[in-house]
């Protein structure tokens, strides 16, 4: 059987393969020192962005919420904000009014895509003065 430091090193890099990150995660010092057979493991806190987005990933939500998708249809970058039905909601990357996009028109951004609709965003932004 694995250490319990090991299963807690084996859960935040799970955690960190699906973009989350709980900086408390540990093991629980009064348990770890105790005689109990099994420690427990400490999960700490975390904000709401992460909370939302781990539980969008236990639900097995595809694409995770928070993370960046494709609209196919018309090639627009955004922010997955939830999953309604059959519909995927996203919001343009910065902000702006969401939209449903169908979950077969989705498609997982690249890290190029969604640093150039930032860059679009400042452009249009920036040339509104």
């Amino acid at each position: 059987m694995r250490s319990t430091e090991e299963v807690v090193e084996s859960l935040r890099q799970a955690l960190v393969g699906e973009g989350i990150v709980l900086p408390s995660l540990c093991v629980d010092p009064v348990t770890g020192a105790s005689d109990e057979p099994f420690a427990l493991v400490e999960l700490g806190r975390c904000n709401v962005r992460v909370a939302e987005r781990l539980a969008s990933v236990v639900r097995g939500e595809s694409p995770a919420v928070g993370t960046h998708a494709v609209d196919v249809r018309d090639g627009r970058v955004g922010e997955v904000m939830g999953h309604v039905g059959g519909s995927v909601q996203l919001r343009p990357v910065g902000g702006g009014r969401e939209w449903d996009c169908p979950h077969g028109s989705v498609a997982a951004a690249a890290t190029d895509q969604v640093m150039r609709a930032r860059l679009r965003r400042t452009n249009h932004e920036s040339a509104r003065g």
